[in-house]
């Protein structure tokens, strides 16, 4: 009899399976699971195999000593950045715009008017329209009690600008109503005496004129020159519910193009050479074409150029190897979004611009996998080899699912990359393994919607959200109310939160709930229903999906709530029938690579 373990070492947890060996019989005893210590296919992972190993062990009482055999997988790592910070950028001198959305702005409609401070306007501003400048040193009761009176005099304030968070307090003081902007962060770089437009939409809209450069160009009475130039200032407002505009006679507007680089694919029999910026879907179509591949490398002194060569440097100096001998075999490429700071403005603007995500996974190295097996060998004492490649393990664990048999085809979708396998009724296979998993659509979602925090990223990802109406119910995305016997934290009310486990999980951004969702099943999208067709294509006969019948999804992003379904809907197209796997009937979809390195044992 021999006990022997199978470990899958995956890009964001370490599973294992303990398995006793009597003759040609293999039964399984126990599994345990942590997360993958370091970058995995380095030596820190030793850590995390300790740590899983332990678990499955202590579950049916045995110790490291009664071990015979430790396995593990080849491991190739992948990792995931945004490639292309933007295609372009937009910068203002003079300080032209001020255009933040505020959480309260005051007031309705648009103004436009000369801008003074507040406390300036006197009896000689009489007939000129005026925007007037608040700053942090004027009380609101003190600013609307000023205004009312100006008002009354005859002086026309047609709007305001102010630093603190007043605009409500102000506007609800007032006789005469008027649009206000407050939360003016860089308040003093206002310029004063500047022609000045300013705009307030109703709750829940969106402003029109100032997000619409003809709109600026009637304001300010622009010739057909003028108004191309601010036609970047009319695009970074889009979808702000209250901008400004200054017009200064220095002032100046630009787009600046960012160069992306070009992306240079080294196929088997083919090359390509793609800029970056004509988009995700162009290098992919060029990746396709070029499979199987060697290597990928970006242009030097570029975005792309510079994050390829970042990968290849951390991997060289985690493994040991030289940095130049590092081989990228895939990518994926997504079209996506991010918030990029207006070089310039006054108020922390941001503008959305066009951006590619970009998963890149190195070369599986089995010489490096045998580094890591001697160490383990060393610190434990036990005999450890390099087991089968992780699709091909996968397929194996798969097939102990009740109610499947071969052939049969799988997609292990993990953290980091997204494996297809099929098996024939003579026990063939073919496998591949392709980058972009759930760390990329982590990544997404953290970018798209700059929350500069990967922990909440990955909770908006693995949880449904729902909006806190009142202190005692709450709206599910679904459109479903659930009402509480008890009220709710008041910290949480009206903010969208992640029903993580039992805790409510404010998100500490200002979008609304449906703009979350969105970018969350969006990027679920293109990951993981884009890899697993593209997967699907590279192991079927033929290339062609509709010659295979039944799909197995296994590995942790199938514990999802929402990608397994995504992936059959997909699949239910080309007459695939898909589910989520359930390891040996009682692991669900997990554990299927670590239970086909326990049971290839004696195949191998």
């Amino acid at each position: 009899m021999e006990l022997i373990v199978g470990i899958d070492i995956g890009n964001a947890t370490t599973e294992s399976t303990l398995a006793e060996v009597r003759d040609n019989e293999i039964n399984i005893l126990s599994s345990g699971i942590v997360k993958t210590t370091g970058i995995k296919g380095t030596k820190e992972n030793v850590k995390g195999v300790f740590q899983s190993l332990i678990i499955a062990l202590k579950k049916v009482g045995k110790d490291i000593k009664d071990l015979d055999l430790i396995r593990i997988n080849e491991a190739a790592p992948v990792i995931g950045d945004v490639a292309m910070e933007t295609i372009t950028e937009t910068i203002i001198t003079e300080s032209t715009m001020i255009g933040h959305n505020p959480n309260t702005p005051g007031g309705i409609g648009v103004g436009v008017g000369v801008s003074k401070l507040l406390t300036q306007i006197d009896m000689k501003d009489y007939g000129m329209n005026i925007i007037a400048l608040i700053s942090k040193d004027i009380e609101f009761s003190d600013a609307s009690k000023l205004i009312n009176e100006l008002k009354e005099k005859g002086i026309k304030i047609k709007g305001a600008i102010v630093q603190n968070d007043d605009a409500v307090l102000i506007n609800n003081r007032l006789n005469e109503k008027i649009p206000i902007v407050d939360e003016v962060l860089h308040f003093e770089k206002i310029p004063l005496n500047m022609l000045t437009a300013i705009e307030v939409a109703d709750r829940g809209k969106v402003i029109s004129m100032l997000s619409n450069p003809y709109g600026i160009a009637t304001l300010f009475k622009l010739s057909s020159e003028e108004t191309k130039i601010i036609v970047p200032i009319s695009r970074a407002l889009i979808g702000n519910r209250s901008a400004v505009i200054i017009k200064t006679p220095k002032g100046d507007v630009r787009t600046r193009a960012i160069p992306a680089g070009i992306i240079h694919i080294i196929g088997k029999n083919k090359r390509r050479s793609i800029d970056l910026s004509k988009g995700a879907k162009k290098v992919m179509e060029n990746l396709e074409s070029c499979c199987p591949i060697d290597d990928i490398y970006g242009e030097k002194g570029t975005n792309i150029g510079g994050m390829l060569e970042k990968i290849r440097i951390t991997m060289g100096q985690l493994t040991g190897q030289n940095h130049q001998n590092i081989r990228i075999q895939d990518i994926l490429a997504v079209d996506t979004f991010v918030p990029k700071k207006v070089i310039g403005g006054v108020a922390e603007e941001f503008s959305m611009e066009n951006a590619v995500g970009l998963a890149a996974m190195v070369k599986a190295d089995k010489l490096q996998m045998e580094i890591i097996a001697n160490d383990l060998e060393n610190q434990l004492n036990k005999k450890v080899e390099v087991g089968g490649v992780e699709a091909d393990m996968a397929i194996l664990g798969a097939l102990t699912t009740p109610g499947t048999d071969s052939p049969l085809a799988i997609i292990d979708m993990g953290a980091g990359s997204t494996d297809a396998c099929t098996i024939d009724r003579d026990d063939k296979v073919i496998s591949c393994h392709l980058a972009g998993a759930g760390n990329m659509v982590t990544m997404l979602i953290n970018r798209e919607l700059g929350l500069n925090n990967f922990e909440i990223a990955e909770d908006i990802k693995k949880y449904p959200l729902a909006k806190v109406e009142s202190l005692f119910h709450i709206r599910h995305e679904d459109g479903s109310v659930q009402f509480f016997e008890k009220n709710l934290e008041p910290k949480i009310f009206s903010r969208v939160i992640i029903l993580k486990d039992e805790v409510m999980v404010p998100i500490e951004i200002d979008e609304t709930i449906e703009k979350i969702r969105k970018v969350r099943r969006e990027a679920k999208e293109k990951v993981f229903v884009t890899n697993a067709i593209r997967a699907l294509r590279q192991v079927c006969p033929n290339y062609d999906i509709r010659n295979i019948e039944h799909v197995v999804l296994v590995g942790g992003s199938a514990l999802d709530f929402e990608i397994p379904q995504m992936v059959t809907e997909k699949l239910a197209h080309y007459g695939v029938v898909a589910g989520r796997g359930n390891i040996r009937g009682i692991e669900g979809p997990r554990n299927a690579v670590a239970t086909g390195l326990a049971l290839s044992y004696k195949r191998m």
